[in-house]
């Protein structure tokens, strides 16, 4: 639990920097610092933050002990006993786990795109018409054991120490509070390697510039110029954010926590029907 709170007083800290520095320098002049849906943004940041990270970190350490003991009756290597990275010094454990952490969210974040299925948790994060800080946590529970799942087994073979997950944890959370920041970030020449709020603000576009949309980058940018996914006009920002059926996506946040859920069933109902 201590390394969870250090995480919610960074938490806190960061959250306050950036508002701060919006409310110094803002991007977009218009837009009020108590805007539409910010009560709601509260909600998921203290939800998705809080609440449900505790409850999905102890399901996990129930369901990774289920399968660790699986693994030792068969006599396989437990995944965290391999321990790739551990010999090496405290600065490159950070700076390989926080690539390879990356990449693989990167592709996540593809994924969540490119899937009918996986879209419908997504499109949460994307009701954001008004980008801030805070929609930095906008996003459906079920995004967090999505990465958790796929990523788990990629990492934990690295063996890393506790506190080079912590110091990634808290850059991440700098940049992506940054990133969907109101605040005019390029980076200048460092552009090719972080993401940032001016590169960012065309993921949120209603528009999908590519086939599936563009600029995935999580906390680096590199991928998206490495493989072709950027979109990036050197002026401006999207007329309107969000995607092209937002209208019928449920405002009430309630529906909001189990929308893809009951959307499936209700169309599950109507294929029977019309069968």
């Amino acid at each position: 639990m201590g390394i969870y709170l250090k995480y919610y007083f960074w938490l806190f800290i960061i959250s306050l920097f950036v508002f701060i520095l919006e409310r110094i320098s803002p991007w977009r002049k218009q837009q009020k610092a108590l805007r539409k849906g910010i009560w709601e943004d509260f909600f998921w940041l203290i939800f998705n933050g809080h609440y449900f990270g505790i409850l999905l970190a102890t399901l996990s350490v129930y369901l990774i002990g289920l399968f660790n003991e699986f693994l030792l009756s068969n006599q396989i290597p437990q995944p965290e006993n391999i321990h790739l990275l551990s010999s090496l010094p405290f600065i490159w454990q950070i700076l390989i786990f926080l690539i390879v952490k990356d990449f693989i969210e990167w592709n996540i974040h593809r994924m969540l795109h490119r899937s009918t299925f996986l879209w419908e948790f997504h499109k949460l994060h994307h009701s954001i018409i008004e980008m801030d800080w805070i929609g930095n946590f906008r996003f459906h529970w079920m995004e967090s054991v999505i990465y958790s799942s796929i990523a788990y087994f990629p990492l934990i073979i690295f063996g890393v120490d506790t506190n080079v997950i912590f110091i990634i944890a808290i850059i991440n959370t700098l940049i992506g509070h940054l990133n969907h920041s109101n605040l005019p970030i390029n980076w200048g020449p460092l552009r090719y390697v972080l993401n940032s709020s001016k590169m960012h603000i065309w993921h949120h576009d209603e528009i999908n510039h590519l086939s599936y949309g563009q600029n995935f980058g999580i906390t680096l940018s590199i991928w998206d110029w490495i493989f072709g996914t950027v979109y990036w006009p050197s002026e401006g920002m999207p007329e309107k954010l969000g995607f092209n059926d937002l209208n019928v996506f449920p405002k009430n946040l309630i529906s909001r926590l189990f929308y893809p859920f009951y959307k499936w069933i209700d169309l599950s109902k109507t294929k029977r029907e019309n069968n």
